[in-house]
Parts: C-alpha cells; structure tokens; sequence
C-alpha cells in the first residue's frame, strides 16, 4: 500500500481551530463551549484495483481523473467481485459510490456481451429520488467511455409511462427507491422477469435511513425481492454504503437477511478536524417552578451562522425541521442586513416551482451558509434537487407499525367516511 502526501488546504482559507476560536471571542462565547476535539490532517492510503475488474471500467475511471483507488475502496470491490455481500461504512466523501461502481459496471459490461446484450443487470436503492437521479448523473458520466454497454434508467414516480416499458426491457442499472420497488418492481415481477433473472448487484445506499418500523417494512420489501429473484434463479450480491453507521455489519446484516463482512478502515485523505460542543446560555426567563429557561437552539445557531458568514467561512447548518430551516435562514438574513445589505443576497430562498428533471436550471452562486434539514444529506450540485423532492414527497412505506408494509396507509373513499386500505401486491 503506498501513502500520498497530507492533504493542503485551499490558500487562504482558516483552519478550523482558528474558526472555532474567532467563534470563541464574543462576549460570554468561550463559556458555551462544554467540550473541544481536534484530529489532525491523515494522509491517505492507495492501493490496486481488483484483478477480476475489467481493464474498460479501470481505463473509464482514470479517464474521471482517478488513477488508483483507495484502500477501503479496493477491498469492498473485491468482496463484491467474490461474490461476498458488503457494507463500507466510511466518512463523507471517502470515495463510496466508486467502491460498489466499479464490480457493478465490470459485472454490467460482461453482461453486455450476451447475445441478447443484457446478460447481467444492477439496482440501485436511494432512500429520496433526488438521490437516485444525483447517481444517476455520476453514472452516465462515469460510463460514458464504455458507450451502449451500461443502460443506467431512473424508476420512479416521475418516470413517464412510456419509458417505463423500455426501463423493463433495456436497462441494465435501474436507479430507483425502496417504495417504488415496492409498490412498482415487485407486484409486477412476471412482467421484470428478465431483469431479475440476470440480477448480479443490488447497491443500497445511505443505509443508515432504514432504521425502526419504516427500516423493517424495508427489510421484508428486500426479503421478498430476495425470494422473488430465487424464483428466477438469481442470488444477487448486497453492497450498502453508509457514513453513519455504528454497527454496520449487523445493521446491514439484519436489513438485508445475509451475512455482510463490513469494510469501516477510511483510507481517504482528511484535513484537519474539530469538533466542539456548543451549550445555549441562560436568559433570565423562568420556566415551570422558577426553573431557568435556556436560550434556544434555533437562535444560537442562526447567530453562529451569521458571525461564519461574515468571516466568508462556507458554512452548513443542520437542523430537524423545515421550520427551523427557514427561521435560521430568514435570522440570519436579517442580522446579515444589519452588517452588509450585500450579504443576505448569498443566501436568497430557492424559487416555489424548481426546474423538472431534466430542464435547464439557472446559473447561481454558491450559498456561504445554507440551512437544510438533516435529512437532506447535501451533496456538491445536489441540493435544489433534493429540496424539490421533499416538497413534492412519493408514496412511502408506512411507519405505522399497525400497518405493516402496505404503502400510503390507510385512505378515504371519495364521498364516504370509511377508510380503507390500499391492496396488497
């Protein structure tokens, strides 16, 4: 294994200690700090592609601009080319989408040359459809080298009617979501049959979303796949990726129904790190029995958004609800007027209607400090999309455990009171 030289920091810019204490030096800031951790700069660790990768898919991907891969990305290539299920369970940006990519489209192109040019196929499950369609993007461009040969096709709810019978027919790697599979893939098996027939990858990304009920309607949503692709003589191999994960060997263990040998050693290079731990202070308000009223978290954060902002640090700020998004962003715009009335024009709210997939999207600059939701795992180029897809939500799998996996829950009849359930696949 050979080692690259640290990674360096863009000209310029603070370290986060210098950050964290330009943050510090407000008045009474210093005491909000309960806990500081620092993690110095790690080199990173390459290493060489499996040998049973095809030497198209290694050229397309230097072609990226990637001459060799990293360490963790090697060894979970190499458990899907033996045909092991595997979950890498690394840091953000670590490089996890090449990891399952290149034994998905290796596997893809072998299959090209069957007579019928779809002798292997791959399936793709994101947890929202602005995901899916970020990956499939990444794929078409990836393998764009290699022509024909990859089919990548989005399977969705905004998937018109008519290219859903060419995705059935054609496609080799079908991008879709755990509630389209559900309610769209697996009732009409008879008519995926020669899909599912020549299923070699399933690929589960941000696997870590699949937790509690709605995590376990998932996991018999993939034990019926499983059964289904038996049926046609398929034993598809899993590969999940995930950067939150605590115990992904058994968590992708219990979600899929097989044994998963986990890869979790990051071998990407990181920049310098600190973490700090930030308590609101006191206000002289009184709560229930005279107990002290803290100062809230959605204040605090849209302040410290506001003081990053000024100092040109590129910040993102996580909260829980779409609320308390769009509260930090409307503080701190009118805090960032009061300094420069040229600041808050960084930070201009996304327009009600966003472009459909597909359609031209207007050039902007890049935000120094949004405020999404946490579960909208911003990516570089990818957070309008996802913003679109939680305004107009699909049809998910019901959390109600009463419900069990039936999709949409229960309804009403049009003109009645009764509420019914939708039917079973």
């Amino acid at each position: 294994m050979a080692k690259d030289q640290l990674p360096q920091s863009a000209h310029g810019r603070p370290s986060p200690r210098t950050v964290l204490e330009r943050l510090a030096t407000g008045a009474g800031r210093a005491a909000r700090i309960t806990h500081t951790e620092h993690l110095p700069p790690r080199a990173g660790r390459h290493a060489d592609w499996p040998d049973q990768i095809r030497p198209e898919v290694l050229n397309a991907i230097r072609t990226a601009g990637i001459e060799r891969p990293w360490e963790h990305q090697a060894l979970t290539a190499g458990h899907a080319m033996r045909g092991q299920s595997v979950v890498v369970a690394t840091g953000t940006a670590s490089g996890k989408s090449l990891a399952y990519l290149a034994p998905v489209l290796s596997a893809l192109l072998d299959g090209s040359e069957a007579p019928n040019g779809r002798g292997a196929t791959a399936l793709y499950l994101a947890p929202t459809k602005a995901l899916a369609a970020d990956q499939r993007r990444a794929v078409a461009a990836l393998a764009r080298p290699l022509g024909s040969a990859i089919r990548p096709a989005l399977y969705d709810g905004d998937t018109p009617f008519e290219e859903r019978e060419w995705v059935r027919q054609y496609a080799t790697y079908v991008l879709t979501n755990p509630d389209m599979l559900h309610r769209g893939i697996l009732p009409a098996h008879a008519r995926w049959a020669s899909y599912l027939r020549r299923l070699r990858y399933v690929v589960i990304d941000e696997c870590h979303t699949y937790r509690g009920v709605f995590g376990s309607h998932v996991a018999q949503v993939l034990r019926r796949l499983r059964r289904l692709c038996a049926h046609y003589g398929a034993d598809p191999v899993f590969v999940l990726a995930s950067a939150t994960a605590a115990d992904p060997a058994a968590a992708a263990g219990r979600l899929t129904g097989v044994q998963v040998v986990e890869v979790t050693d990051d071998a990407s290079p990181r920049g310098e790190l600190a973490f700090a731990l930030w308590e609101p202070p006191m206000t002289e308000l009184s709560g229930e029995h005279g107990a002290p009223v803290r100062r809230t978290a959605t204040a605090e954060c849209a302040d410290l958004l506001t003081d990053l902002v000024v100092q040109g640090t590129r910040t993102v700020a996580f909260v829980r609800s779409r609320r308390a998004a769009e509260l930090i962003a409307l503080i701190a715009q009118e805090k960032l007027a009061a300094v420069d009335p040229s600041l808050p024009a960084r930070g201009r709210r996304l327009p009600r209607r966003l472009p459909r997939r597909g359609a031209p999207r207007p050039r902007t600059r890049p935000a120094l400090g949004p405020a999404p939701r946490s579960g909208l795992h911003l990516r570089p180029g990818t957070g309008r999309r996802r913003l679109r897809a939680r305004r107009r939500p699909a049809r998910r799998l019901s959390r109600n455990p009463r419900l069990h996996v039936a999709a949409g829950g229960p309804r009403r009849a049009r003109g009645t009171g009764r509420a019914r359930h939708p039917r079973g696949p």
